[in-house]
């Protein structure tokens, strides 16, 4: 028994990562029905960017305490990864937003590639280490409990939080809302579609960096292809929740994660992501549009 809530604990922790990554796909998604497919390259630049700030500050700020070191990895990435989705919003995507539904996924895929080369040449094919920044375990009940997990889970947690707050509660999650159901309108009523869509690609890369956060200090290596894996996983987990839903993506990346530390469990671990994208095909077979998902209706 202890082993196996042991498990839930370390599936709760990668389920984490992968539901902040998984908001990204299903709000971009859900306004404009497009899959961004560089968005696992942005989770993956927004840990190089926690990286680069980390060994910064070490530099100079030898003894600066662990949680203002967090802080300033995380706020550095969120900017810095916003303003590269703005970019390729507007540059890679809003151009193709009337064109054949083909031609912006093509997009994405190329602006993946494009990503993925980029942070290969600047910063190296080999893995990137850095030293443990959070060491402390706790044991309860003959459970192990990382200090490391308890952050990642608060941190999570808060977030989604702001962000239901967010998109429930403010203009902003109005105009989203608005536009998310029907864009000519929302415009016709005076909402900036252009700037809405803007800020949520900036938001969907916020929460990616801060994902890439957590992997770093979670794992403390990271290396140019880690965004395709985690982020096939996301979009998994966005699609098993019921992409376009946002409590669904959560839900998603829960399972996904829960599934994998399962599986690794008490099977081979090197069927783990063979078990999670099994699951995700039984779920489409009776639940096509996801577990919160609605189906979508086609408007005339």
């Amino acid at each position: 028994m202890q082993y196996f809530i042991q498990q839930l604990i370390n599936g709760l922790t990668l389920g984490s990562i992968y539901g902040l990554i998984a908001i990204g796909y299903t709000m971009v998604y859900g306004i404009i029905g497009m899959i961004n497919f560089a968005h696992g390259d942005i989770f993956m630049i927004g840990a190089f960017t926690a990286l680069i700030v980390f060994l910064i500050l070490v530099s100079i700020f030898a003894t600066m305490n662990v949680a203002l070191f967090l802080l300033v990895m995380m706020i550095v990435a969120m900017l810095l990864t916003g303003l590269y989705n703005w970019v390729i919003e507007k540059v890679a995507y809003r151009p193709l937003r009337g064109s054949f539904r083909l031609a912006p996924l093509i997009t994405a895929i190329g602006m993946s590639i494009a990503l993925s080369n980029f942070v290969q040449v600047t910063q190296g094919p080999r893995n990137k280490p850095i030293p443990p920044m959070v060491s402390q375990v706790y044991n309860v009940g003959g459970v192990s409990i990382s200090l490391k997990q308890i952050i990642i889970a608060v941190i999570t947690a808060a977030l989604l939080a702001i962000f239901w707050y967010v998109v429930n509660k403010t203009s902003l999650g109005r105009a989203q809302r608005a536009c998310e159901q029907d864009r000519k309108m929302a415009a016709l009523l005076g909402i900036d579609v252009d700037r809405t869509i803007s800020i949520t690609f900036i938001m969907g890369a916020a929460l990616a960096a801060v994902a890439g956060t957590m992997f770093l200090m979670y794992y403390g290596v990271v290396v140019f292809s880690d965004g395709f894996v985690p982020g096939v996983k996301a979009f998994t987990a966005a699609v098993l929740g019921g992409i376009g839903s946002i409590p669904g993506a959560v839900i998603g990346g829960l399972l996904i994660g829960f599934i994998e530390s399962m599986w690794s469990a008490y099977f081979s671990i090197d069927y783990k992501d063979v078990a999670a994208f099994s699951i995700l095909a039984i779920v489409l077979i009776f639940l096509p549009s996801g577990i919160l998902g609605r189906p979508e209706v086609e408007k005339v």
